[in-house]
């Protein structure tokens, strides 16, 4: 019995690029159509399925690299990463979605002339000229970039509070200019 258990972990640590240079495909053809079938059923496109199928076996063989066991079950693995993978890509998708609506919301003014939204647009510039470099920076990127407070924080090695202080303090500022002017 042991015999068999050692055997089935070799054939699955092989199965699973054990070797991370042997150039073995870590997804056998039946892992592989069980893969596409948890992709697809997840609601992911035709034609995003063999991005799907790469992605795990990209994360089988960075597994197998890392030194880590290989999974005991490498199909009921590969199933459940298929499954998050799918669950990722509805959150993408979410998000882009978002992301045009809030853009068609920017090309649509907001106000019935275009005389009012380019004054705006102007008061606006100014304002973002009137703030100290570190609040504009954050409040572009926040803002006009759509980058998460995190992406902020990472990107300019700050902690997520001081780029949350910041944008506090930024569009405070903004917002008492814009009234101050009579733009809002």
């Amino acid at each position: 019995m042991l015999r068999g258990r050692a055997r089935r972990g070799r054939e699955a640590h092989a199965a699973a690029g054990g070797d991370p240079q042997s150039g073995a495909d870590p997804l056998d053809a039946a892992q592989e159509r069980r893969v596409r079938a948890v992709l697809a059923l997840g609601g992911v496109p035709q034609a995003d399925l063999p991005d799907g199928v790469q992605q795990v076996r990209l994360r089988l063989l960075e597994r197998a690299a890392s030194g880590r066991e290989a999974p005991r079950d490498v199909s009921a693995w590969a199933a459940v990463v298929a499954s998050n993978l799918a669950m990722d890509w509805h959150r993408a998708k979410r998000r882009q979605e978002r992301l045009g609506e809030r853009l068609a919301a920017l090309r649509q003014p907001a106000h019935p002339s275009g005389e009012d939204s380019s004054v705006l647009s102007v008061a606006v510039a100014q304002g973002l000229d009137a703030l100290p470099a570190a609040q504009r920076q954050v409040v572009v990127l926040r803002f006009y970039a759509d980058l998460p407070v995190r992406s902020i924080a990472e990107q300019l090695g700050v902690p997520e509070g001081t780029v949350k202080s910041r944008l506090h303090t930024a569009v405070r500022a903004l917002r008492a200019r814009l009234h101050e002017d009579e733009v809002v």
